[in-house]
């Protein structure tokens, strides 16, 4: 039945995901988390299954639309991701070890994801002036800053993407989608392979991922279809309906924590 639940749960939010470029986990975290099914640790490596599976077949499928994506950037970018995607494993273990649990760490989870997601939608509605830098350097550093970030919050990218490569580097919405995923990727790979480099997937229940990876692919490949019939318009309003929906989801998250 957990299986079947999480399987609705990634192709809903995987869809969403692509479609938007927040990666989907940004809403399969905090759901899982309220479903309380599994540890904070192997829910976060599910969601990372989730959003790099995702993010294969939805990048995929967005160049297949014709996305045109600039290749110094995205290489400069991944680079930076995937040594966040280091910082930010290394960062989570760290915390749960200071914290000596992981209420604590989940609650400094759900704090730092509301406070970008608040900043995500505050840059979406007042549309300040965007930055446009062209400097390698920086977007080694914005892509180890995003990859490091989405690791530790086990989000795997989540609206903060967005509204960082809108802002720092004048992207529009629908290139910053398939930047964004394309960071997701990296940040997801680096975690995984520490994962797997250390063995600790062995302390997961790994037949849950009969149910994840198949609908991980389905909702990449719906909403990267999707993404192409979208206007900018429509992908901008789906960005932001979904980042109300998940600061009131990890709100309610929050007060569950407290009982």
């Amino acid at each position: 039945m957990t299986g079947l639940i999480y399987f609705l749960i990634i192709i809903f939010a995987n869809t969403i995901g692509a479609i938007s470029g927040m990666g989907g986990g940004v809403i399969i975290k905090p759901l899982l988390d309220a479903i309380g099914a599994h540890s904070l640790s192997a829910i976060s490596f599910y969601s990372s299954i989730a959003v790099f599976t995702m993010a294969i077949v939805s990048t995929i499928k967005q160049l297949n639309n014709g996305i045109k994506v600039q290749l110094i950037p995205v290489l400069t970018l991944s680079i930076g991701s995937v040594i966040g995607g280091f910082l930010g494993n290394e960062l989570f273990e760290g915390a749960l070890r200071l914290f000596g649990g992981e209420v604590r760490v989940q609650w400094l989870q759900i704090l730092v994801t509301i406070a970008s997601l608040l900043f995500a939608l505050l840059y979406t509605k007042k549309k300040w002036k965007p930055l446009a830098f062209q400097s390698v350097l920086v977007y080694l550093l914005v892509g180890a800053f995003l990859g490091g970030l989405s690791t530790f919050l086990g989000i795997g990218g989540g609206p903060i993407n967005v509204a960082i490569l809108m802002l720092f580097f004048g992207l529009d919405i629908k290139d910053a989608t398939v930047y964004s995923i394309i960071t997701i990727f990296f940040s997801q790979l680096a975690k995984l392979g520490i994962i797997g480099i250390s063995g600790r997937y062995r302390h997961y229940d790994l037949t849950m991922l009969y149910w994840i990876i198949p609908a991980a692919i389905v909702g990449g490949f719906m909403g990267a279809k999707l993404s192409g019939l979208f206007s900018e318009q429509v992908v901008l309003k789906i960005y932001q309906v979904v980042v109300i929906f998940v600061i009131i989801l990890n709100g309610i998250n929050g007060i569950m924590l407290l009982k």
